[in-house]
């Protein structure tokens, strides 16, 4: 009988495996005969899923915002804080997960498709935080507007993993600062 497989599985298998190329590698490393290799995998498979290498980075960065969630979904009432220094790159995960983003920001300059899919997280990004703060707002934010207050933290955040990565920042600096701007924002 012949084994059955999970279209949409082997997908994001596929996907997963572009990602660990590229956060070691970053996107030039990303070839199919590499990410067949890595997913472990024949190469026809690859191409029996993705006609070519821009399908597949296409749909690799639809399943980016999976290790948000997975990164954010750690409290059962999340918090705007939680939520912020989840975005960090604060552990292997999550230094991985932001030069992968990073990778595929620069291909969204030159590729309307993934510019879409970075438009389409970063306001569904911005609608959560935005959210949490108008639920706060009544308790102790109450001068602050909720959406621009999302964009400047989010814009914040995307500083502070970049300082992270790069070096100069510690994790414990960044946190400290998300910090200091919310004592801010909660004593106007």
């Amino acid at each position: 009988m012949p084994k059955r497989v999970d279209h949409e599985d082997r997908r994001r298998q596929i996907a997963a495996a572009v990602r660990r190329i590229a956060a070691d590698r970053g996107l030039e490393g990303v070839s199919l005969n590499e990410v067949a290799a890595e997913a472990g995998i024949s190469k026809g498979s690859v191409q029996h899923y993705f006609a070519s290498r821009d399908e597949m980075l296409r749909y690799a960065t639809t399943t980016l915002r999976d290790g948000v969630e997975e990164r954010i979904a750690t409290s059962s009432e999340p918090r705007v804080r939680d939520l912020l220094v989840a975005l960090l790159p604060l552990d292997e995960a999550g230094r991985d997960h932001a030069l992968v983003a990073n990778a595929f920001v620069v291909r969204a300059l030159k590729d309307p498709e993934i510019a879409g899919h970075f438009r389409t997280g970063h306001g569904q990004l911005r609608d959560a935080v935005a959210a949490l703060l108008a639920a706060a707002r009544d308790d102790h934010l109450p001068t602050v507007d909720p959406v621009t207050e999302a964009d400047l933290l989010l814009a914040l955040v995307a500083g502070l993993g970049d300082a992270v990565l790069l070096g100069y920042q510690s994790g414990d600096e960044a946190i400290a600062l998300i910090d200091l701007h919310l004592s801010r924002i909660a004593t106007r």
